[in-house]
């Protein structure tokens, strides 16, 4: 079964936690933190994107995905629009046959040398989710 793209993409987004091995297997996963977020395919995310999630984690922000059909040791950085759209194709070419379109898998991280700085807010992880859901709406 094809399907054609939508308007929106199920941006699985994780932030706050760690990727860590599993047990069982020894394969990596997420734990901890938050994932969340849907949002429009023409979103930007140079700016605002960057600029409100840096300044919400209180540090400059790197924003991984990974391939579809792949594990989280492949993990490919978007720095800009271009990166995006590259993603997308992959995983629209990925859920070509597939009933259901298959979700991009993103996760935040922030540079080594800023994990120890303050957020720039009381309740960034709060505030983070609001915002990735307004920015969504753009």
């Amino acid at each position: 079964m094809e399907t054609s793209p939508s308007r929106t993409i199920k941006l699985l987004c994780s932030y706050g936690g760690k990727i860590l091995p599993r047990a069982t297997d020894g394969g990596l996963r997420f734990i901890g933190g938050h994932t969340r977020v849907t949002v429009d395919r023409s979103i930007c995310f140079s700016y605002p994107f960057f600029s409100v999630v840096g300044a919400l984690c209180g540090s400059s922000v790197t924003l991984r995905c990974q391939l579809p059909n792949e594990d989280l040791e492949t993990l490919i950085s978007l720095t800009n629009n271009e990166d995006l759209t590259h993603i997308s194709k992959e995983y629209d070419r990925a859920s070509s046959k597939l009933p259901h379109p298959l979700n991009i898998r993103a996760v935040l991280f922030r540079p080594e040398s800023s994990k120890k700085v303050s957020p720039a807010t009381s309740s960034p992880l709060k505030k983070l989710k609001m915002t990735l859901n307004i920015i969504g709406n753009i």
